[in-house]
Formats: structure tokens, sequence, C-alpha cells
């Protein structure tokens, strides 16, 4: 009997693990980045709030993440001189080098095709902020009333971080472009938790067993 309580056991452990491989929820929304040392770091600040230096390179991403750890990175070239060689520099002012990545087809609301990524060079007042660099050279922007990023250059026409499926298959990862962000690759809390409420029936099994015993 305790035999089969264990066999029992591990079934639902597998059960749980290939659930939570198989679908996961995850947002549609713009994800800030900055350029440190030559590699992107998901922003600590929210372009409303952070102020960039002149040099500095920032980026925009548009996708369907489950969270930070899991967002995508802007793609394409990000290289400040590249991007605002032909902005001179002027006193009384500053240049921030801005990626703006609109995403893939799979990531775009339905109806809607992603524009292709680009470049722009946002030469501002030296206070602004990185909203304000963006505004200056990404019309129309777009925000929800918790001042959320909703849009860039008008995309998407609609719709503000929402929440969608992402089904996925037991060793599927994302395109070579689509890699998150380096992170602690440990299990996640539904897996866990699944592992807990599992072992707890377990024990109560055994328990059962043992008691008829």
């Amino acid at each position: 009997m305790i035999r089969r309580a264990l066999l029992l056991l591990l079934a639902l452990l597998l059960l749980c693990a290939g659930a939570g491989q198989a679908q996961a929820a995850g947002y549609r929304y713009w994800s800030f980045w900055e350029r440190d040392a030559g590699h992107w770091a998901y922003a600590t600040q929210g372009p409303s709030l952070a102020r960039p230096s002149d040099g500095d390179v920032q980026g925009f991403r548009f996708a369907v993440s489950e969270d930070s750890a899991d967002a995508a990175r802007p793609r394409g070239k990000a290289d400040f001189a590249t991007i605002c060689a032909k902005t001179p520099a002027r006193d009384g002012s500053k240049r921030v080098a801005l990626v703006l990545d609109f995403g893939t087809a799979s990531d775009a609301p339905a109806g809607e095709t992603p524009p292709a990524t680009r470049t722009a060079c946002a030469r501002v007042s030296p206070d602004a902020t990185t909203a304000e660099a963006l505004a200056s050279v990404a019309k129309p922007l777009r925000y929800d009333t918790n001042a959320l990023l909703c849009a860039i250059s008008g995309y998407p026409e609609k719709g503000c971080g929402e929440q969608v499926s992402q089904k996925r298959t037991p060793g599927q990862g994302k395109p070579a472009a689509e890699e998150k962000p380096p992170s602690d690759d440990g299990p996640s809390l539904g897996l866990i938790a699944g592992i807990a409420v599992v072992a707890l029936l377990g024990g109560a099994a055994i328990w059962q067993v043992r008691r008829r015993g």
C-alpha cells in the first residue's frame, strides 16, 4: 500500500510540473531598458522618473512577458555614436539614443502589425526625463490612468498591459532574439507550491495507510 501511495505521489508531482510548463500567464506591454557596459539592463525606474545623462542609450521593447526576468530585450544597433551621428551636440541640451523595438507578429495584438525596429536620437533639455525624450521623437504616445506607457508612435492602437496566455511545450525555448536576461534559474513559485501541496497529500496518504495497518 505504501508503494502504491508513493507512486501516486510521484505521478501527481510530474503532473504539476508539466502543467506549469504547458501554459504560463503573461502580459503584453512595453518594457523599458537601459544600456549598461554594452548590455541591456531592465530599468529600475519608469520612463517618467528616469533622467538619462548625455550620451546614454535606452530602449523600449513591446512583447508578451511573464515578468521582468522573462522580458525580451530590445533588438538592433544600440551604439550611441551610431544612433546620434547626425545629431550634433549643442550647449544647454543633452542627447539620448533610443532603440524602439515594436516586437514580433506573435506578440502583436489581434489585427495589428508591428512596425520595424528603429532608433532615434533625442536632443532635449539637460533635466529632461526619458518620457520627455521619447515624446520628442516617437509621438503619439499613449498612457493609461496609472501612467503606464501603452503605445509608442501609436502602436499598439489599443490595449495596455493586458494579460494573455502563453502556451509552451516542454523543452521549447524562445528564439535567440527573445532570450530572457540573465537570472537565477530556480524553480518557479507555482512549481514549488505544487510540490508542497503534493507532499502534504502524499504524507496524509502514507499516514492513512499506516493507521489502517
